[in-house]
C-alpha cells in the first residue's frame, strides 16, 4: 500500500498515508548526539556479534528499571532490528514439522518466518468481543504435544490491544501444562501504552526460562532507521541465536549501538511526550471515525493503530467498484479517497482494515473526512 501510494504521489495526487507503522517524530536530540559522538570517536570497526558488552549491560539495566526483570549480559543479544531477533529465535527453536501457535490478528512476519523455518503455522482466531486477545480456553485447545512455540505481542500490532497482568497470568496457568512450549513475547510497543500498564510474561519466575523477550528501539524512541532490536532469553538460546546471526549479518551497526546505550539508559521524558501525542491522536481519530456508519470500532489500549471491523461494507459498490472484501476496500479508499490503509487480511483478520495514526493531527482529520465521504458513497 505504501508503494502504491508513492506511485500515485508521483502522478501529482495528494495521498495521505495511514499505512505505515512508523512514528513521525524525529529521534530525540540526546540520542542523535550520542551517535555523532560515536562517529567522532571512530566506532567504525566490526562489532561483537551479540553487541558491545556495555550495550548488553544497558539492556539489562533497562529491563531491571522498567520491568523488574533480572537478566545477565550473556542472556542478551542485539540484532539489526527486532525482526532479526524474531528470525533468530524461530530458527533457533523450530524444526521441520514443529507447530507454532499464533493468535490472530498478528504481525504478518510471524507466520512467514515460521514457514521459512519449515514449521507448521497454527492460527487461533480471536474475537472483537475479547478485544482480539487469546483466552486461556483457546490457548488450551490450540496447544498439543507437537507445539514448540507460541508467539504474541502486547501491545499488539495491528489491534492496539494490551494484555493485562491478570490475563498474562491466566495464560501462564495453561503454559505450565505444556513444559515443551517456548513463548516469544514481542514487546516492541511497550512504551506506547495508554493506561493498562505493561506486563511481561517473563516476570513469571517458573516460565522465564521458556520466554524469549523481543524488544527494540524503533517505536519507543523513534529510531526506525537505526535498526536495533534485542532479545532477552536463556543463555543457551542466546548462544544459538549468536551462531545464526554470525552467519547472516554479524554484529549490528556500531554507531547505532553507541546511540542505543544512551537511548536505553537516559531519561524517558522524550518517549513519554511522544506517547502523550499519540494518545491525543488516538482520541481524535476514534472520535472522528465513530461518526462513520458501517464501522465497528474498538478503542486501542496501546500502539498507534485503529483496526475497525468493516464487514458491513462488503457487497456495496460505488461507480462500478464492488467491495467484496477488505482488500477491495483498501484499494477503493486509496483510489477514491486517496488515503492509504492496510487490509486486515494481511494480519489474519479479513473483516478489518488497519489505520495508523502515527502522523500529524491535521492529516488525520483530513484523511478521516475523505474516508467518510468515500464510504458514504457506497450503496
Amino acid at each position: 500500500m505504501a508503494k502504491l501510494g508513492r506511485e500515485l504521489r508521483a502522478k501529482g495526487i495528494d495521498v495521505i498515508d495511514l499505512s505505515l507503522g512508523e512514528p513521525d517524530f524525529d529521534t530525540p536530540d540526546h540520542i542523535k548526539a550520542a551517535g555523532k559522538q560515536a562517529i567522532d570517536e571512530n566506532y567504525s570497526h566490526y562489532t561483537p556479534v551479540p553487541g558491545y558488552p556495555d550495550l548488553r549491560a544497558a539492556v539489562c539495566t533497562k529491563l531491571k528499571r522498567d520491568n523488574n526483570l533480572d537478566y545477565k549480559p550473556e542472556e542478551i543479544i542485539t540484532s539489526t532490528g527486532a525482526k532479526q531477533s524474531l528470525f533468530n529465535a524461530v530458527f533457533a527453536l523450530v524444526d521441520k514439522g514443529d507447530e507454532v501457535v499464533i493468535p490472530t490478528p498478528y504481525w504478518v512476519t510471524y507466520s512467514e518466518i515460521v514457514k521459512m523455518a519449515e514449521g507448521v503455522v497454527k492460527l487461533v482466531r480471536t474475537s472483537f468481543e475479547n478485544r482480539y486477545k487469546i483466552t486461556p480456553a483457546q490457548l488450551e485447545e490450540a496447544l498439543t504435544d507437537k507445539t514448540k512455540l507460541f508467539m504474541f505481542s502486547s501491545p499488539s500490532n495491528p489491534t492496539g490491544s494490551v494484555y493485562s497482568k491478570e490475563e498474562i497470568y491466566a495464560l501462564a496457568e495453561v503454559f505450565r501444562k505444556y513444559p515443551q512450549v517456548y513463548i516469544i513475547s514481542d514487546e516492541i510497543y511497550e512504551y506506547i501504552n495508554y493506561g493498562i500498564g505493561h506486563t511481561s510474561i517473563a516476570e513469571i519466575p517458573d516460565l522465564k526460562h521458556r520466554v524469549i523477550l523481543i524488544n527494540g528501539l524503533s517505536k519507543g524512541y523513534a529510531m526506525t532507521g537505526y535498526r536495533l532490536g534485542y532479545m532477552a532469553a536463556d543463555a543457551e538460546i542466546v548462544k544459538a541465536c549468536e551462531k545464526i546471526q554470525g552467519q547472516v549479518t554479524s554484529g549490528t551497526c556500531s554507531i547505532t549501538q553507541r546511540a542505543a546505550i544512551t537511548a536505553l539508559t537516559a531519561d524517558l521524558k522524550p518517549t513519554m511526550d511522544m506517547v502523550k501525542a499519540f494518545e491525543k491522536r488516538k482520541n481524535k481519530i476514534i472520535a472522528l471515525m465513530s461518526e462513520i456508519k458501517g464501522l465497528k470500532l474498538m478503542e486501542p489500549d496501546g500502539a498507534f493503530y485503529v483496526f475497525p471491523v468493516v464487514k458491513s461494507l462488503f457487497g456495496k459498490s460505488a461507480n462500478g467498484t464492488v467491495i467484496h472484501n477488505s482488500d477491495d476496500l483498501c484499494m477503493y479508499l486509496l483510489n477514491t479517497a486517496h488515503v492509504s490503509t492496510v487490509s486486515g487480511a494481511a494480519f489474519g483478520e479479513p473483516d478489518c482494515i488497519r489505520l495508523s495514526y502515527a502522523t500529524g493531527e491535521d492529516k488525520i482529520v483530513e484523511a478521516v473526512a475523505r474516508i467518510k465521504k468515500a464510504i458514504e458513497a457506497l450503496q
